[in-house]
């Protein structure tokens, strides 16, 4: 006899349920906060309450920025690999003492990546599009040991054949060549294919980075990304930034009666210490893909010369092109959010002027509450954002906040379509710049493995200054008055974009 007879089977099975409806909420309740920030937690308590089965699921499989466990024990070695192979960076010796904040924000990124300031790097920009990718394809081009390439998207296409063309004459002349490829960044364009059929003729070692596939490198979070851009040629140049390695136009055509979209970028040209930094980021991910550890690439890599050394190598008048550089990697292997950390600390440190370039801006509180009391505080904000975005919810998002920050004294700063800005850099004052992969979002901080670059110097300054002033004539200011009278429909929509962004 069961021990149900007047609940009957229906009235078991509706207890059950309940049941374990109960230890749902209450598990979740208990487990979920655990270091998560509170709109996060909520968010998932609420959307599991909700839909409680299906919201198990979702968390699950969106929930956590955590890697596979084998991925984790790994990124401790990963740790130890970067932290060897910087080891070899010699730090930079005379000491910086304008401004005044700089050594605590040198020390904060040490701390956080183990990869010290260093003096010495010749740094160039590259802001127009096509002629970034031929300039690497030229730098291919001096190889005589190895190229190291990593992209979050890449495609075969008109743009890039001619980058695909010199690994394939690097190849012929014994040279080796690696390729990472974010798997999702990648698989979603047109040239997919082709480019993986490219880079087998050609002869490169290859291999998917996050791949979606079981078999390659375990079950994981699939929206966990690796969202950096970066080259290394024999260990002697390497280059960052925000452009990845596809059209221009990201093979998304001409819209119906509009103009075709454009995506506007920046990379860097790095030569000097920092590069072998650059290198060791790649050999992290190479590791973590492949399991391969190649430190035989540092062996052969040009000697870093001593600070004095580098100096004397420099004529005169090129003394302005050296700048001290440091190396902030961030990402989900990380126990810290690298890259927030730094915008804040940089934030709160400046006194002047900030401008920001960020095409997905889509702020926590500590960003929000950095850049409103650098406004109160005096400090001029400049916040570059595009008219347009590829991003739908993502973007609707990030108007949900432009009240607020205009209201605080924050400039807004509309590029102009057709284009869509894709740069990621922002100034602090006459001092300092950050420039690399990361957006000012929850996703760069918390989801994707980016790459920043800090620069010290006024001079570096002036020259994204120049950079800001294209920006500005291309772009129209946004204000107060205008944006409150935006349609009722299109506040809604931005609203309940904003929601998205906390379940992270």
């Amino acid at each position: 006899m069961p021990w149900y007879p007047e609940l009957g089977l229906t009235g078991f099975w509706l207890v059950a349920v309940a049941t374990i409806y109960v230890l749902i909420i209450v598990t979740s309740v208990v487990v979920i906060p655990r270091n998560r920030r509170p709109t996060t937690a909520l968010a998932w308590i609420i959307t599991i309450i909700l839909i409680p089965y299906l919201g198990v699921v979702l968390f699950f499989l969106f929930g956590t920025n955590q890697l596979p466990t084998r991925r984790r024990r790994m990124q401790a070695q990963v740790d130890g690999i970067i932290r060897d192979a910087t080891d070899q960076i010699a730090p930079a010796e005379q000491v910086i003492t304008s401004p005044s904040w700089f050594a605590q924000v040198t020390k904060l990124g040490e701390h956080l990546t183990a990869i010290p300031l260093a003096d010495g790097n010749r740094l160039e920009l590259h802001g127009t599009y096509n002629r970034a990718i031929r300039r690497m394809a030229d730098e291919i081009d001096e190889a005589e040991s190895y190229v190291n390439v990593l992209f979050y998207a890449m495609s075969h296409d008109d743009a890039t054949a001619p980058f695909f063309d010199a690994l394939e004459r690097a190849v012929q002349r014994g040279v080796t060549v690696r390729v990472l490829f974010d798997h999702v960044g990648s698989m979603r364009y047109r040239g997919y294919k082709k480019m993986k059929h490219r880079l087998t003729q050609i002869g490169a070692d290859w291999h998917r980075m996050l791949s979606l596939y079981p078999w390659q490198g375990g079950m994981q979070r699939v929206d966990l990304r690796n969202h950096r851009k970066l080259l290394v040629v024999d260990g002697r140049t390497a280059y960052l930034g925000s452009q990845n390695l596809i059209s221009r136009d990201y093979h998304r055509g001409p819209k119906p009666g509009g103009d075709d979209l454009k995506w506007k970028d920046l990379m860097l040209r790095m030569e000097g210490p920092m590069v072998t930094g650059v290198n060791a980021v790649f050999i992290s991910d190479w590791y973590a893909e492949t399991e391969e550890l190649l430190t035989d690439v540092f062996e052969n890599d040009p000697v870093t010369p001593e600070p004095d050394e580098a100096e004397a190598e420099i004529e005169s008048g090129d003394q302005h092109d050296v700048f001290p550089c440091q190396l902030v990697p961030s990402g989900p292997g990380y126990e810290n959010e690298n890259n927030l950390r730094l915008f804040n600390q940089l934030l709160y440190a400046a006194r002047e002027r900030i401008v920001i370039v960020s095409p997905y801006f889509v702020p926590d509180d500590s960003l929000m509450y950095a850049i409103t009391t650098a406004v109160q505080r005096g400090v001029s904000v400049e916040l570059f954002v595009g008219e347009i975005a590829d991003q739908f919810f993502v973007f609707h998002a990030q108007r949900s906040y432009y009240e607020t920050l205009l209201r605080a004294g924050v400039k807004i700063m509309l590029y102009r379509r057709p284009y869509i800005l894709h740069s990621k850099h922002i100034t602090f004052d006459d001092s300092v710049t950050l420039i690399g992969s990361s957006n000012m979002d929850m996703r760069s901080f918390t989801l994707n493995a980016e790459l920043m670059l800090m620069v010290h110097g006024e001079e570096f300054v002036n020259r994204m200054r120049e950079v800001e002033n294209g920006y500005r004539q291309r772009s129209f200011e946004l204000t107060l008055d205008e944006w409150r009278q935006r349609p009722i429909l299109t506040r809604a929509l931005d609203n309940v974009a904003r929601l998205t962004s906390v379940i992270q």
